[in-house]
């Protein structure tokens, strides 16, 4: 089936088949690189059978993550702030195949993401998606010196097999994140903080993916270094296209870096919206805790607010909304019902009290 254009416009067919190939190429571009729905992870943490046994107690479980949905955009940064032990770090795990989720599912560019891991091709996905961990003293290997730990993912993968091609590979790394190739040929301990982060994104990029997840890669370096490292990550986020999962507990550094903001509490994301929108207008009681707290340069003299109580043991949380103990807009139902992620006012948002209209 074809049809003629109007006249004035040409006259070449449009097949109805290249105006689907058309329309899957365009759905495709504007997709979200990575889906998460549902997402959860639950860990065994009880005692030994014979003490449960011998103590008649049954057996714990610790809900780490516990149905987490958010879209991340090709070339964009979702970051996701919270405080300590609230999932953040599970959920980098999760994405990145280092643990298999207890509930829902990852898509990456339109592909289930776990049932690719378990096959042989999983390799070809996990050239797409690699992780920069948080502590650069402990992810690189000591007794490595720099050529071998950048050099690894590329012999892993088989992506350069001529040790002179990988050698000048790795220089090139290495420059890309401010280094020197004769870097190469040092041990880890020879190098700063800064530095090793460095050599850790370096060998992060050495397989050329498309999705970095960044779990908190900076919160072990000095502020200087810290603004050194997020500027060479926006530079190659920039160049490259890359998509950035940011983590984070600090929100200055969130500020810089991300497009979008997920805030967690105890598993949970409980707001999500825009940067500027977050920062501007937050609407969850958690999300104004936080911002709350931050010194701010024109407030000088006012006592800051402080985050009030502390966060419930993850172990035995709160009956519906987990955050209802530290909340001053808490009522009956938010001590009974467990509040849905809804789309209020172009912000998606958990909580009962911005769903009534209460704050």
């Amino acid at each position: 089936m074809s049809r003629t254009l109007a006249p004035g416009m040409g006259s070449l067919p449009v097949h109805s088949g290249e105006r689907a190939e058309a329309r899957g190429a365009a759905d495709a571009a504007t997709a979200p690189l990575v889906q998460a729905r549902d997402l959860a992870k639950t860990f065994d943490v009880s005692a030994p059978w014979l003490n449960r046994v011998l103590e008649r107690k049954p057996r714990t479980l610790l809900r780490a993550v516990d149905g987490v949905s958010f879209d991340i955009q090709r070339g964009q940064t979702l970051a996701l702030v919270g405080e300590s032990g609230c999932g953040k770090s599970t959920v980098a795990r999760l994405l990145v195949g280092l643990y298999e989720p207890t509930r829902g599912g990852l898509t990456f560019d339109g592909q289930d993401a776990h049932a690719a891991f378990k096959t042989p091709e999983g390799n070809k996905l996990r050239r797409r998606i690699q992780m920069i961990f948080q502590d650069p003293y402990a992810s690189l290997n000591p007794r490595w010196k720099v050529e071998a730990i950048v050099g690894e993912p590329l012999k892993e993968h088989r992506l350069v097999t001529d040790p002179a091609q990988l050698k000048q590979r790795v220089g090139e790394l290495l420059t890309s994140v401010g280094l020197s190739p004769q870097d190469m040929v040092k041990y880890p301990h020879q190098f700063s903080g800064g530095q090793r982060q460095r050599i850790s994104i370096a060998r992060a990029l050495a397989t050329e993916p498309e999705f970095l997840v960044c779990d908190e890669p900076t919160s072990a370096l000095d502020v200087s270094v810290q603004a050194q490292v997020l500027n060479i990550m926006k530079d190659l986020q920039r160049k490259q296209g890359l998509t950035y999962l940011f983590i984070s507990h600090n929100l200055a550094v969130v500020r810089h870096v991300s497009d979008q903001v997920g805030v967690m509490y105890l598993g949970r994301i409980v707001e999500v919206a825009g940067k500027h929108q977050l920062f501007g207008n937050p609407r969850h009681p958690y999300t104004r805790m936080l911002l709350d707290a931050i010194p701010k340069m024109h407030d000088i003299g006012r006592a800051r607010t402080p985050v009030s109580g502390e966060v419930p043991n993850p172990l035995n949380p709160p009956s519906g909304c987990t955050f209802n103990p530290r909340c001053p807009h808490a009522n009956e139902r938010c001590r009974v019902e467990r509040p849905a992620l809804l789309d209020i006012q172009g912000t998606r948002v958990a909580c009962h009290a911005v769903e009534e209209g209460r704050i």
